[in-house]
């Protein structure tokens, strides 16, 4: 038999929220296949002192760490490093435990470490040997180094992965410091300029702003206009006061610059306010508690994936003497090779260096171009005819419908919000339809302006009520004569299956009802996230992280008493919110109703937790669908298990119930929300101008947003158990049930 492969893991550089459930997603799926695992504490600087800093893991090494911020194994600048004489040194640390292969967690530079010294590997090792420092077998043996660089910057500053390890969850910590702060700000009619992280990347303050509602944002990737920036800011700031705004926030990124590449600093923004506004204004510099705390719902199963997918990259056939990086793009893992992806980073750093910021924009992709225009149209006090510079646009004003329809979500208010906005700012009339298809029905229905949605991007809810009214029978005829008496030109339906299948009937309609025949549009929002054509809707993040930081708790109070809980969630038919949260939370298992629940297997579920027990185990932790099976509901398996169980542990229930559609919107699913809300009204005013007008439903699959004829909802969903037909998260049934074995794993 040939010898095991052996791996190292290190983490370095910056902290980031996520690493822990990396390092831990590494270690099991290597165990998992076979090989040996070698966590490299205090990265680089453990790889140079070798020792005692570079130890042998194994399945437990890494038992409850995936909710713990920051890194267990720990990072550390490391100067020796820099140098051929410790790579060198490295390098037989490394040699001297058989390590063939490495997985490094970290930013550009991290990864730009990995790079180097996986190109210098072959040179090291054979002037180890010919130093005889080490043997010309071993030399031979581990030739070359297989490198893989997992992306981990809460900047967002890496190329070949949309989102980098620990980003979302600064985003997370932005947005409750930001909303906390404009409660007291708007108390005392107060300014705030809040200075976020991103020394040469703007993202955390273009999606912070997004998020937050925020007033004026500075990145440094694109300056404001013009010398006199200021006047113009003040213009804006002063406008809003004017409007009844009784708070303003500034972002400003820790880069900022002027068009002259001035730093613009966050006191510079308060002395400008207080001077030419006579505002009363406050820093806050969020500094390093951006990088703390546990890691949100998204960055655990983005780093559960990530850690997978690289240990796979070892054991493939591929040629290993080319360092890649694994990303994520869309919902895909992406591989690409390292040193591009760092060529790529370092060259926007170039761009802002040399004034170049057309070519920064450029190269931080369209998705963040897009943002930052949103967020520019966004943070404006008034609309556009308000203006002294407005120029109406070509063509006849609409008049536009939005509803929600379906359970409540939150970011619903956050996607009304930027619908009504960019649609104002096109010039056209916002309607707002109370309760759903009910309001539409009895003619509930008001124009909606731009200061009446103030403040509803970071409110949960829905703000305009919505309702599960499906239409039938006579419905069609009041629903026609509304849209007639109001003028009504398109309809966005913001919502789940209710809005979905609402809008479906309209559409098969259309032959008795003229008044049909108009753009309609699908905006996907449910926590259950079983929209057809949709890989994400918005209101399931939020969900999610409800149900993780619940669950979170609950795994403190068991494991003081020896308890195993099962957590029952929603989501009706569709496993999504209970497959992510268990993949996130380190579940034992999840039931799903795709996978079906047998008695067999509840019988094998309770000796692995009897045998977990009986060998120290503390705490267990279940996942259970709401509807995962008729008879072997989550009141079952917990009295079967209380039942055969009770010599070894207890059992309890959590019913999380409506927690789970409460609370303020995550980043995400505001950041979601407002980019699809902008399409949306795209495409509705595209439509409008055609002879025949598409009727729709929206959504991001992959790295993609598409628009799929509403013709085509029945032939993609399985109506009976209202969820689509193929889902694209199953595959990741395998890397939960992988990660969460019993701890009598060997």
């Amino acid at each position: 038999m040939s010898p095991k492969k052996r791996l190292g893991v290190l983490t370095s550089g910056g902290d980031s929220p996520g690493m822990n459930a990396a390092v831990r997603a590494v270690v099991r799926a290597a165990l998992n296949r076979n090989m040996e695992v070698y966590a490299i504490y205090e990265g680089y600087q453990g790889m140079v002192d070798g020792g005692d800093r570079i130890r042998k893991f194994d399945w437990n090494s890494v038992a409850g760490i995936i909710n713990q911020g920051g890194t267990i194994i720990g990072t550390a600048r490391c100067a020796a490093f820099q140098t051929k004489e410790g790579r060198l040194q490295a390098a037989h640390n490394l040699v001297s435990l058989g390590i063939n292969a490495l997985v490094a967690i970290g930013g550009d530079g991290s990864l730009t470490g990995a790079y180097v010294f996986q190109t210098e590997w072959p040179d090291l090792l054979r002037e180890l040997a010919e130093t005889g420092k080490i043997t010309p077998e071993a030399a031979s043996n581990n030739v070359p180094l297989a490198v893989v660089g997992l992306p981990a910057s809460i900047d967002n500053d890496m190329y070949g992965s949309d989102l980098t390890i620990g980003t979302d969850t600064a985003l997370h910590r932005i947005t409750e410091a930001v909303d906390a702060i404009s409660s007291t700000a708007a108390s005392h009619q107060r300014t705030f300029v809040i200075e976020v992280m991103g020394r040469n990347c703007g993202y955390l303050a273009v999606m912070g702003g997004l998020a937050t509602g925020a007033d004026w944002v500075l990145i440094p990737e694109n300056p404001p206009d013009g010398e006199n920036w200021e006047e113009q800011m003040c213009q804006v700031l002063k406008a809003g006061r004017d409007s009844g705004r009784r708070d303003t926030i500034v972002m400003v990124a820790e880069g900022a610059r002027d068009r002259q590449g001035n730093p613009i600093h966050s006191n510079h923004v308060k002395k400008v306010l207080e001077e030419r506004l006579g505002e009363d204004a406050r820093v806050t510099i969020l500094g390093h508690v951006q990088r703390g705390g546990s890691a949100s719902g998204l960055d655990r199963t983005l780093s559960t994936i990530l850690g997978c997918a690289a240990v796979e990259e070892i054991l493939s056939d591929r040629d290993k003497s080319e360092a890649v990086l694994i990303g994520m793009q869309g919902n895909r893992v992406a591989r690409s090779p390292l040193i591009h992806c760092v060529e790529q980073s370092h060259k926007v750093v170039e761009a802002i260096a040399s004034g170049d910021y057309e070519k920064a924009m450029e190269l931080r992709g369209n998705a963040f171009q897009e943002a930052h225009e949103t967020l520019y149209t966004l943070m404006q006090a008034v609309p556009p005819s308000c203006r002294s510079d407005f120029v109406p646009p070509p063509g006849e004003p609409l008049r536009i419908a939005v509803l929600n329809c379906g359970g409540a979500a939150s970011g619903m208010n956050t996607a009304v919000r930027a619908a009504v906005r960019l649609g104002i700012d096109k010039c056209h009339t916002m309607l707002g339809v109370e309760n759903g298809f009910k309001g539409l029905i009895w003619g509930k229905i008001k124009e909606l302006d731009w200061v009446s949605v103030r403040g509803w991007a970071t409110t949960g809810g829905s703000e305009l009520g919505t309702s599960r009214k499906i239409p039938e029978g006579r419905d069609f005829y009041a629903i026609a004569r509304q849209i007639e008496q109001h003028n009504i030109d398109a309809l966005l339906i913001i919502g789940g299956w209710a809005g979905y299948e609402s809008a479906y009937q309209l559409y098969r309609q259309r032959e008795n009802f003229p008044a049909f025949n108009l753009p309609m549009l699908c905006l996907p929002a449910t926590i259950n996230n079983n929209l057809p054509g949709a890989e994400h809707s918005i209101g399931a993040d939020t969900a999610l992280n409800n149900i993780i930081y619940a669950s979170d708790k609950i795994k403190q109070s068991a494991v003081a008493s020896s308890r195993c809980f099962l957590v029952k969630v929603m989501g009706r038919y569709c496993g999504y919110l209970a497959l992510m949260s268990g993949m996130a939370t380190g579940a034992e298992q999840v039931y799903l109703h795709e996978d079906g629940v047998t008695l067999h297997n509840l019988q094998r579920d309770l000796e692995h937790l009897i045998r977990g027990f009986k060998q120290g185990k503390r705490l267990g932790l279940i996942i259970c669908n709401e509807n995962a099976h008729p008879v072997y509901n989550s009141d079952f398996i917990c009295s079967l298990f209380a039942e055969e169980g009770k010599e070894v542990f207890q059992v309890r229930q959590a019913v999380l119930g409506h927690l789970q559609q409460g609370g303020d919107p995550s980043p995400f699913d505001r950041i979601q929300a407002t980019r699809l809300a902008a399409k949306a009204i795209d495409f509705l005013i595209a439509e409008a101008t055609k002879e025949s007008s598409a009727a729709a439903f929206m959504g991001l699959q992959g790295d993609r947003l598409d628009f799929q004829d509403l013709g085509q909802f029945p032939t993609l969903t399985d109506r009976s158990y209202q969820r689509p037909k193929e889902q694209w998260w199953c595959h990741l049934r395998a890397i939960a049930d992988l990660l969460a074995e019993p701890v009598s794993h060997p």
